[in-house]
């Protein structure tokens, strides 16, 4: 049964990252059914439409440059009682697209946000990457100018979790390259163009990501989603490997009932499970 849109209300609609097929049932409701579609390109919106056999209602853009301007457009429609839709050119609108500053006037206006979820292409790449899942940070685009790119991968060096950014086709060699230097042994994902025909997933070290984009200049082109493996913490021991070292270094020296007791008074064990490690140790 077809959903039936609410008047004055904002719909957060998600749409497909490459294949036109990754629309959500929900989303085409809604985009057949509010009365005006904001979109971040109104050329690229027309072409899903136009898929779908939807009618535009009035669609007007809504991108960085005049996201201001348009949201208190959007608040005088909502007072209106117009229902409206927001989409991006793909994917979820507002993860590293614009968004924000409009959603958040129209909360501080009263009126109600809702969203229509779908495709996202950070969660598509971790989805597949092999990555641990259970947390990750998200960076959006990587700064352009290659300190502040420099910058931002030395914190990223130091996160225990995933990593993922986005990166375009003109500076994926010289963030690779970057990622080789300052974190040559972390294991990398790239997932390019995902869900569109020429769909790819590298894996392995930056370096050798590297090396087969150089290889094949045409790799480059497209879009991208770099993952990164989180730092490792380091393998903390046992209380029983400690036992174990303590007592080595304690029986160079002193007789095994000496030695036992020293061990227990330090690491607070049981006197006979000692006792029975340093015996051991002695018949080697």
């Amino acid at each position: 049964m077809n959903m039936m849109v609410e008047k004055a209300k904002l719909y957060v609609v998600a749409t497909p990252i490459g294949n036109l097929q990754d629309i959500t049932l929900r989303a085409l409701d809604v985009l057949k059914q509010v009365d005006v579609i904001f979109a971040e390109d109104t050329r690229v919106t027309k072409k899903l439409l136009q898929q779908y056999a939807i009618a535009p209602p009035l669609l007007y853009s809504c991108h960085e440059h005049n996201e201001a301007g348009r949201s208190s457009q959007i608040v005088e429609l909502l007072s209106q009682g117009k229902s409206i839709a927001l989409v991006s050119d793909a994917g979820t609108p507002l993860i590293s697209d614009p968004g924000f500053y409009l959603i958040q006037s129209v909360k501080e206006n009263g009126f109600s946000v809702e969203t229509v979820p779908g495709a996202c292409a950070l969660i598509a790449a971790l989805s597949i990457a092999g990555l641990p899942t259970d947390a990750f940070s998200f960076y959006g685009f990587l700064p352009a100018k290659p300190k502040a790119k420099k910058d931002k991968l030395q914190l990223i060096m130091h996160v225990a979790h995933t990593c993922i950014f986005y990166e375009s086709t003109h500076r994926i060699l010289a963030t690779l390259k970057l990622i080789s230097e300052l974190l040559p042994q972390r294991k990398v994902v790239v997932a390019k163009e995902l869900t569109k025909q020429h769909e790819q997933v590298f894996e392995g070290w930056a370096c050798e990501i590297l090396a087969q984009f150089e290889k094949e200049p045409l790799l480059c082109k497209g879009e991208f989603v770099i993952l990164l493996e989180g730092v490792k913490a380091p393998k903390l021991e046992t209380s029983e490997t400690n036992d174990d070292r303590l007592l080595q270094v304690l029986l160079r020296h002193l007789p095994i009932k000496q030695a036992v007791q020293i061990a227990v008074e330090i690491t607070n064990g049981k006197k006979n499970a000692l006792y029975k490690k340093a015996l051991a140790q002695q018949n080697r």
